[in-house]
């Protein structure tokens, strides 16, 4: 599989065991698909195929045979059932998903875990991706979080299942500036390669990304999906800016909290309850944790590959003014007539 852009399962805590029959699932669903998967449109120096889904005329890229893969979203439209309580955090890789994670959980169960001055917070324990698994590995790891009702996806809007769209669960969809989504991106698949082997190249991962070669595929399709989907069910889909959260995150964590169906009281506002969360899920409180409170245990992927800077704008660190140029043509082609701008507002 191509080191470009080759994307892991982001489940932070798996032991052998379970990465071991998650294999096995996945084995068998990769044998159900694999007529149907044949069948689609490929680009083999990348792995990648071609899948419309339901709803989209173009389709997204997505990798087959591995952790995260059409076959597992496939197999999700096929058999996987929303319910009317259920709440789905989404986003595109590598815009912002652990913050949006640790801040609903913190939200939906501030009642059953003091938000300050408790140990045993999960939070403090384990890392956002065990509180809020993905449905996409939900299939593999049979994860008892679901039974709570909060799950996180990377699958774009018109590749979700149908009963998610159909019944009369929440959708929190979550979107980042592409600038600093590529640059996050370029450094998280340098993270997960090993010593001996030889970095991604920025141009290289900028390349893909450009043309709409990701994970999930096109950034500004998958942004634009959703987009829609909040203008045509506002009382259903809520879509909010990462950088809207860092200007404002009251603001917005109280939107939050209101859309899920856990507003805040007059009281928590005055007792600074709202404060007490942000400061839980803040990226330096969590960055902090990943390497002291957090219980060891054997892992996939190590907790500190989900934490870098965190911040907004640290794209003009890394990118070029012509790299810019080329990310605001697409921005503009694609999402101009929208009114979908990336700036906090």
């Amino acid at each position: 599989m191509s080191n470009l852009i080759s994307f892991y399962s982001p489940v932070a805590t798996i032991t052998k065991d379970e990465e071991k029959a998650r294999k096995a699932k996945m084995s068998i669903i990769i044998e159900r698909y694999k007529d149907k998967v044949s069948s689609l449109p490929k680009n083999v120096d990348h792995d990648l195929c071609k899948y419309k889904g339901f709803w989209h005329f173009h389709g997204f890229w997505y990798h087959s045979k591995a952790d995260f893969s059409i076959e597992a979203i496939m197999a999700l439209q096929d058999d996987f059932q929303a319910l009317p309580t259920d709440v789905f955090l989404a986003s595109h890789p590598k815009s912002g998903s652990t913050w949006l994670k640790a801040l609903a959980f913190a939200i939906i169960n501030r009642t059953k875990f003091k938000t300050d001055h408790d140990p045993t917070h999960p939070l403090l324990t384990v890392s956002p991706h065990d509180c809020v698994p993905f449905m996409e590995s939900e299939s593999f790891l049979n994860n008892p979080s679901y039974a709570n009702g909060l799950m996180a996806t990377h699958i774009p809007y018109t590749s979700l299942p149908e009963s998610i769209i159909t019944s009369e669960c929440r959708i929190v969809y979550l979107c980042r500036n592409p600038k600093d989504v590529i640059v996050s991106y370029w450094h998280f698949l340098n993270k997960l390669k090993d010593d001996d082997s030889t970095p991604t190249k920025l141009d290289d991962a900028f390349e893909l990304f450009s043309r709409g070669m990701s994970p999930y595929g096109s950034f500004w399709d998958h942004v634009i999906g959703y987009y829609k989907a909040s203008l045509d069910r506002p009382g259903k889909v809520l879509f909010l800016k990462y950088e809207d959260l860092k200007k404002h995150p009251e603001n917005e964590v109280k939107k939050l909290a209101k859309f899920v169906g856990n507003p805040f009281t007059e009281e928590e506002v005055f007792d600074g309850s709202v404060q007490k969360i942000i400061q839980l899920c803040g990226f330096e409180n969590l960055n902090k944790l990943v390497n002291k409170k957090r219980k060891k245990t054997p892992k996939v992927l190590s907790d500190d590959i989900y934490y870098r800077k965190g911040v907004v704008g640290d794209s003009v660190n890394y990118l070029t003014s012509q790299m810019v140029q080329t990310l605001d043509k697409i921005t503009k082609e694609k999402c101009g007539t929208l009114g979908i701008s990336f700036e906090a507002t």
